[in-house]
């Protein structure tokens, strides 16, 4: 099912919803389980649920910001080919990599071709995740975070978004889960 609440162009109607810059304001605690979620996994034309993982082994929840299938974050673009780029590299370690974006399902069909995305990329064009986990927004679109969830979905690290450090680099995260 394709989900029509964005479009190509960069003024759409998600934009209009996220344009005001909210700060983030993340208050999910170390030590505790994060919200549960459920949504297409483009990557493999699957659903993917978060507490599907409890137990079974550690998630590191990639929340990054594209625009459009053409229009990227100048600072996710590059954490989002590096997540990929290394994303054997947390399989190798037994960890999972849920990259989640606010595009529609079509949109980020080609963001996965035009990428090679190799890891699930989930679709969120409600922003909902992007809310529940409380990373703000600004100029369109919520804001990037990483969240390392160990094998029982408590959370052990979260970065958000700042012009000083724009999201945690693989090593940064990978440290995380030692």
């Amino acid at each position: 099912m394709v989900t029509s609440t964005a479009s190509s162009s960069l003024f759409n109607e998600r934009f209009f919803r996220n344009f005001l810059p909210i700060p983030a304001t993340n208050k999910l605690q170390l030590g505790r389980t994060t919200p549960d979620f459920q949504l297409p996994d483009i990557t493999n034309g699957t659903v993917v649920k978060l507490s599907d993982y409890r137990g079974k082994q550690p998630v590191l929840i990639a929340l990054t910001r594209i625009f459009t299938e053409k229009n990227y974050c100048p600072f996710c673009y590059p954490h989002i080919k590096e997540l990929n780029e290394n994303y054997e590299q947390f399989q190798n370690r037994g960890i999972e990599v849920l990259m989640i974006t606010s595009t529609d399902e079509r949109q980020s069909q080609i963001v996965v071709k035009d990428l090679g995305i190799k890891m699930p990329f989930l679709s969120d064009p409600s922003c909902r995740v992007f809310r529940t986990y409380q990373v703000g927004q600004a100029l369109g679109a919520p804001l990037p975070a990483q969240f390392v969830l160990d094998k029982e979905g408590k959370l052990r690290y979260w970065h958000l978004f700042s012009f000083l450090e724009h999201n945690a680099g693989v090593e940064k995260l990978l440290e995380q889960f030692n």
